[in-house]
């Protein structure tokens, strides 16, 4: 019998990744925007920096859902490290320990939307046996 999750968390993580680029793109800009409108507060507030922590809940959840019963060992793997890449990288971010470019979230970010992609595509169930049940190295 086949066993169908309520919600494609493949998709979950696509999404959230891709608004947190989105977000991420769109907050020089924003900023650089209301620097030169107003004289005062050129700083990002609160509820906008807290929105990368909002994301990277929605991506942990995600991910948490998927690797749950994967078997693909380098698959589960990539996508705690690019997890754990994006953590720190905002943590960093917010309480500037060592100076990485801002750019440089866009790679553990991306390396997540990528991981979904790919398991969207090639993690298919062909018969009763899911993907997840599978041994692949």
């Amino acid at each position: 019998m086949k066993i169908t999750a309520p919600y494609n968390y493949d998709s979950i993580g696509m999404i959230a990744g891709t608004l947190c680029a989105i977000h991420c793109i769109a907050t020089p800009f924003l900023f650089v925007a209301k620097a030169c409108s107003t004289v005062c507060c050129a700083d990002a507030p609160l509820w906008w920096k807290a929105i990368d922590y909002i994301f990277l809940v929605i991506s942990f959840i995600a991910i948490f859902f998927i690797t749950k019963n994967m078997s693909i060992k380098w698959l589960k793997n990539s996508f705690w490290i690019s997890w754990t890449v994006l953590l720190l990288t905002i943590l960093n971010h917010s309480l500037e320990i060592i100076p990485i470019p801002d750019y440089f979230i866009y790679f553990p970010a991306g390396a997540i939307i990528i991981l979904h992609f790919y398991n969207m595509q090639f993690c298919k169930c062909a018969n009763d046996s899911c993907c997840a049940s599978k041994i692949i190295d």
